[in-house]
């Protein structure tokens, strides 16, 4: 099926919905082919290729909505998909929040976001499965305790998405990423322990190399060997750029238009209020090229931005799709993001804290008694109260450096706290997704051991 087909398709889908009845409509077209060789112990373990494309259209009927989805790109599927919807739209409330954006929000951004790379494409499966066999060998041959693997993957993925409404909008863009991973298994004695390393890129040649891959996999595994429980006490505490996106992805939710709606956010009603330390800048820009969160518009057909949430510590916006916007009596910030169906939730482009001056050895040099984590388990954010409670593993600093491993303990505290006490910030800022940070630095906090 040609580009250009899925495009008319879309249009067709508004069309006949607006014919049927809706009074606005908007529809989803989405396909892709997805790749994954994984290797274990120099062995391919396993191939898979798949492919999938669908539609999804939501539609307007007043103020009520209905949305519907389908993988059968028939005339008589798209017929069954449109005549679902306005059925779903008969028996929904009326919504007088519910729409589309006004036409003058609409729109994309112009310039080649390089969101496809056609090396992604002419990738043989030989190289494939090389590049994953090449870093989990560099993984087990780094150090003699490396004794098991499990295992190295190599995943492909190329993409079209396309997007139309009954507004006047009609577009459409490719996308395509790689990545490469390796989970080595250490052992010395009786200690026993894993880690992870991976790169992930829109194209092949921004991969790191398989051997760094799998090198930095065994450095990770190899220095939590032999960890130990700590006494409890309240000491600094430095997270790593993997550990401290999470912290990220806890602000997210907060400024989350639907959170901050019901008053399920720490960050409600705090607009033009200091609630961070004055080092700490948080943005969304779903514009810069290459990345994982970009995109030339939003799943309502809104062009994406850039918008600062933190400046300086002052929060200055919240993530909104034209839902929340409008429950809010405030305006979309081109944050409207979905699958092929329902309405359209919130996400964010790519969310970021901005670098800091220091290195982190820098950072880490200037703590006597601390803690570096580099890996948080469970689930103990709490983005209403700000409560944050988490299992971490890591290690800990002594005299500035980072002396023998540490797990099983807990870290503690309340975000609002962690915000404000955010006292140094690195400067190895990398994106490796669409949340990053670098290496924060927290004051103080409770570290929960024996």
């Amino acid at each position: 099926m040609s580009a250009n087909h899925l495009l008319e398709l879309a249009l067709d889908v508004v069309k006949r919905a607006l014919a049927s009845g809706a009074t606005d409509a908007e529809c989803t077209v989405a396909e892709g082919e997805e790749f994954s060789a994984n290797v274990r112990l120099r062995e391919l373990e396993s191939l898979k290729e798949a492919g999938s494309r669908g539609a999804g259209v939501r539609i307007l009927v007043g103020t009520k909505t209905g949305s519907s989805s389908t993988s059968d790109l028939s005339p008589e599927g798209i017929e069954r998909l449109v005549k679902s919807a306005i059925e779903l739209a008969d028996v929904t409330n009326e919504d007088p929040h519910a729409g589309l954006p006004e036409p003058g929000e609409m729109g994309t951004v112009s310039g080649d976001l390089r969101l496809f790379s056609s090396d992604v494409a002419e990738l043989e499966t030989e190289r494939k499965i090389a590049a994953a066999k090449s870093a989990e060998e560099a993984a087990l041959s780094a150090d003699p305790r490396i004794f098991n693997s499990e295992g190295a993957s190599f995943d492909t993925h190329i993409g079209r998405h396309v997007f139309a409404n009954s507004r006047g909008f009609a577009a459409e863009y490719r996308t395509s990423y790689c990545s490469l991973s390796a989970v080595p298994v250490a052992r010395d004695g009786e200690s026993m322990e894993r880690d992870y390393w991976d790169s992930l890129a829109r194209g092949f040649a921004g991969l790191e190399a398989p051997e760094q891959v799998g090198r930095e996999a065994a450095r990770r595994a190899l220095r939590r060997l032999h960890p130990v429980k700590v006494e409890t006490q309240k000491v600094p505490v430095v997270f790593d750029p993997r550990v401290a996106r999470g912290l990220l992805g806890s602000i997210f939710e907060a400024v989350h238009g639907m959170s901050v709606y019901r008053h399920q956010s720490f960050l409600a009603g705090k607009l033009g209020e200091k609630v961070a330390s004055d080092q700490m800048t948080v943005i969304d820009d779903g514009t810069i090229p290459g990345l994982f969160g970009t995109s030339p518009f939003d799943d309502e057909g809104v062009p994406s931005r850039r918008t600062v949430v933190i400046e300086r510590g002052v929060l200055k916006n919240y993530l909104l799709n034209c839902y929340a916007a409008r429950k809010l009596g405030m305006k979309t910030t081109g944050n409207a993001s979905r699958g092929l169906t329902g309405n359209a939730g919130i996400g964010h482009g790519n969310f970021y804290l901005e670098k800091g001056v220091k290195r982190p050895e820098q950072i880490l040099a200037a703590i006597p008694n601390g803690f570096y984590v580099t890996q948080v388990q469970g689930f103990g954010v709490n983005v209403v109260t700000g409560d944050y409670s988490q299992g971490a593993s890591g290690l800990w600093i002594r005299n500035g450096e980072l002396a023998f491993p540490v797990s099983e303990v807990t870290i503690a505290a309340n975000l609002k706290e962690m915000l404000l006490g955010l006292d140094e910030i690195g400067t190895d800022l990398e994106f490796r997704g669409s949340v990053a940070a670098p290496t924060l630095k927290v004051g103080e906090m409770t570290v929960g051991g024996k």
